[in-house]
């Protein structure tokens, strides 16, 4: 067995990002072997990667990648445990890395890339010790195609017929600020309308009774109409000149929105409320044990 020397151990901790004692024993079982200390603490990661399976990851970065001829996009969202770790070089790497792949490939759904960057996801989840996940992916094309990043938790894409890249991108602006809810009045449900309308009579009970049904009507069309506006890209006031709604600046520069994209870090994940004190509780329960 070849000696261990504090040497050998700086380089496989510095490789693999584990604890020194971790890296010795590795080492060690490995009879000095470096290359096969490294596949082995792989296989060991392997299988804490797939422990930490369970840990919510709601956390992490949203990229965006635009072809250079702006007619296509693909954005990714990527969880991670913490926003400490979005931070960081690994998984920063790790992001770009499948942003690069799912974008060559031509993929239009997470599933395959999930598939091809799972040794890698494993790997990432062995050196942070957090349960990382590629959580949903779109790929869009059109005439002209514009994204938007706000820092690493929004990231929002645009496609126009018409216009140019900078509109696009000034409209994705717009949407990151806003988030919208639909493109235009036309895409809102019935059954969205029948809602708001409801909400509106319930909340407004008492101002209505005993008014006539017809001023009844125009107080819920009022309301109905600026749900609308408040919920439709094109009719919201345009973050950068309130006094111009979105789809009319798009028409003066001779274009039409045909499509947004919008991702939030996390959006819809259940988050598990985590009572400390009861945590603390049972540990010293089972310490008693």
């Amino acid at each position: 067995m070849s000696q261990i020397t504090a040497a050998m151990v700086k380089e496989l901790r510095e490789r693999t990002g584990q604890g020194m004692m971790d890296c010795k024993k590795a080492l060690e079982a490995a009879g000095g072997d470096i290359e096969k200390a490294i596949d082995d603490m792989r296989a060991a990661g392997a299988i804490k990667a797939a422990k930490k399976a369970g840990n919510i990851a709601a956390e992490g970065s949203i990229a965006v990648k635009v072809s250079d001829d702006a007619k296509a996009a693909v954005i990714i969202e990527v969880n991670s445990q913490t926003d400490f770790l979005a931070l960081q070089d690994d998984f920063k790497g790790f992001v770009n890395a499948s942003l690069d792949k799912a974008f060559e490939a031509g993929y239009t759904d997470a599933a395959p890339l999930i598939a091809d960057q799972e040794s890698a996801r494993e790997a990432l989840v062995a050196k942070c010790g957090e349960n990382v996940n590629i959580r949903r992916l779109t790929r869009v094309e059109g005439d002209v195609v514009g994204a938007y990043l706000h820092g690493h938790r929004i990231g929002v894409v645009v496609t126009l017929t018409g216009g140019d890249v900078e509109l696009a991108r000034d409209v994705a602006m717009h949407v990151a600020a806003s988030n919208p809810a639909f493109l235009d009045p036309s895409q809102v449900s019935e059954e969205a309308v029948a809602k708001e309308k409801e909400i509106f009579l319930a909340l407004n009970a008492d101002k209505i009774a005993g008014k006539p049904e017809n001023i009844v009507e125009n107080m819920v069309k009022g309301r109905i109409n600026k749900f609308l506006a408040e919920s439709s890209l094109v009719e919201q006031p345009f973050v950068k000149d309130p006094e111009v709604k979105v789809g009319d600046l798009v028409k003066k520069a001779g274009a039409k929105i045909d499509s947004f994209v919008r991702f939030e870090v996390g959006e819809g994940i259940e988050r598990a409320e985590v009572d400390f004190a009861a945590e603390v509780a049972a540990q010293v329960a089972a310490s008693k044990q």
